[in-house]
């Protein structure tokens, strides 16, 4: 007889929402999104109902675009690369919890709106502005260990999951999170990028910044992509306060 696993999924709409169990085969190697297929595929729960299919999001299917982000037994974590076997055998239990983010608006099952990601990166200016200076040859050389932190901070995905699990992020706060945090250091470490350094640290200077930080160091312990997240808030911490002093003396970058 073929070994079986539950999937329990909090599912529904806005104030309508509800816990719901549907029974699988146990295939090798099947992670959550392809469990999650098999329920599309046959949406029949355990009491025998044939309910509508579970939404959710997916893209890449390769830990890359972040937007199979959801609690996984109650971790803020990437559905892709969650497989069945392992997490059964860590909870010693045949049922995987499923559920929405809780930090960003609920669209419906397991799909959440995260706008307000992508809106902080606006804010912070997370991009290297096209001046035309890149048609005038090579610009300068950037050191091998700075090429090596401005990869790994530019692995980020926006998948929430770093925001997901920080305490101060929350709906009678206005923290910015951890993510916008680390790609301002990651743009204000391009050469060119530098230049609206102080634009990216006056952003964090206002109301929801860095200062809102409680330091839970929860950011960096679900990170799919293992971003040095506490070093940037540090990092970036100490570069907001030099700039704060030369606000005060008005200094400007080129002093």
């Amino acid at each position: 007889m073929a070994k079986t696993f539950i999937l329990k999924i909090y599912r529904g709409e806005p104030k309508r929402q509800y816990w719901e169990e549907f029974e699988l085969e146990l295939k090798p190697s099947i992670n959550v999104i392809s469990a999650l297929m098999e329920i599309q595929m046959n949406p029949i729960n355990r009491k025998g109902e044939k309910v509508t299919p579970v939404n959710w999001e997916q893209g890449c299917l390769e830990e890359v675009c972040g937007s199979c982000s959801m609690l996984i037994n109650g971790r803020p974590s990437q559905a892709c690369t969650a497989i069945i076997e392992p997490i059964l055998k860590k909870t010693g239990s045949s049922v995987i919890t499923l559920a929405p983010f809780t930090k960003f608006p609920l669209v419906r099952d397991l799909v959440v709106n995260r706008t307000k990601m992508f809106e902080d990166l606006k804010r912070t200016k997370s991009w290297i502005s096209a001046d035309g200076s890149f048609t005038h040859g090579f610009g300068p050389k950037i050191s091998q260990a700075k090429q090596e932190t401005m990869y790994t901070l530019s692995t980020c995905m926006t998948c929430g999951c770093c925001s997901e699990a920080c305490p101060q992020v929350n709906q009678n706060s206005k923290f910015i999170g951890p993510s916008p945090i680390s790609q301002v250091r990651l743009f204000n470490l391009n050469p060119s990028g530098k230049m609206e350094q102080s634009k990216r640290l006056h952003t964090l200077m206002e109301e929801g910044g860095i200062s809102e930080c409680g330091n839970s160091q929860n950011c960096v312990q679900v990170c799919p992509k293992e971003i040095p997240l506490t070093e940037s808030i540090a990092v970036t911490g100490r570069e907001v306060s030099k700039q704060a002093l030369k606000d005060i003396f008005n200094i400007s970058d080129r002093d």
